[in-house]
């Protein structure tokens, strides 16, 4: 998956088109993340003991990796992740806008 948790990204589709945002949680089995503040449901439960009161409980849902572009931290532009091998072996994200390493 080319969206890590910590990175900034930017909805690209969905009824929060537009937010820039933190990513919480990476969920690479079902190609999803979690993004601060963004895609929120509200979820209602029932008192579980008499003379308690019900509760709206507001959360983060996850939404498709696809509806995110990452924002590079370099030129703070909106772009595709590209991969580099470096001459240690290493392989890094790069920007494809930039050409600057991301991790």
């Amino acid at each position: 998956m080319k969206i890590k948790k910590n990175d900034i990204v930017i909805i690209i589709s969905g009824k929060d088109r537009g937010k820039k945002s933190k990513v919480i949680q990476v969920l690479p089995e079902q190609d999803k993340v979690v993004v601060e503040e963004a895609n929120i449901f509200v979820k209602h439960l029932r008192p579980r003991k008499s003379r308690e009161k019900g509760q709206k409980v507001q959360f983060n849902a996850p939404m498709l990796s696809s509806n995110v572009m990452l924002v590079c931290p370099k030129c703070g532009k909106q772009t595709r992740v590209g991969y580099k091998i470096l001459e240690n072996k290493k392989k890094v994200r790069i920007c494809r806008k930039c050409k600057e390493v991301i991790d």
